[in-house]
């Protein structure tokens, strides 16, 4: 059986796959069982391919099994313009040195009142 490429494990279907998987493993075990009873196998690369292959297998399957368990992402917020963001935040800076004015002259009024009071 030949070795699928990774682009031909993700056209087929998952049934597919698993099929082919079975088959891989079966000609995996039939393998170490050869060398395992000190026989010869023409191909030893062969094992290695195989190897290979169960796992590309194993990884599409568990990576499409996640994708169908993820949700969905949330749309992102639209964000304010920069130029809104320091309009905003200019204002405020001047709202708050307003407010500072006011009141620094409102404490040099007392002062002067306090003075005039005492003299």
């Amino acid at each position: 059986m030949p070795i699928l490429r990774l682009k031909e494990i993700r056209d087929l279907s998952s049934e597919d796959r698993v099929a082919r998987l079975e088959d891989f493993r079966t000609e995996l075990v039939r393998l170490k069982t050869m060398i395992g009873a000190g026989g010869t196998i023409e191909n030893t690369a062969r094992v290695r391919q195989l190897r290979k292959v169960i796992a590309k297998i194993l990884t599409i399957e568990h990576e499409e099994k996640l994708e169908a368990n993820r949700p969905k992402p949330k749309p992102k917020k639209p964000e304010a313009k920069k130029n809104e963001r320091k309009k905003t935040e200019t204002k405020k800076t001047e709202t708050k040195k307003v407010e500072t004015e006011k009141t620094e002259t409102k404490k040099r009024r007392k002062k002067k009142e306090t003075k005039e009071e005492t003299e």
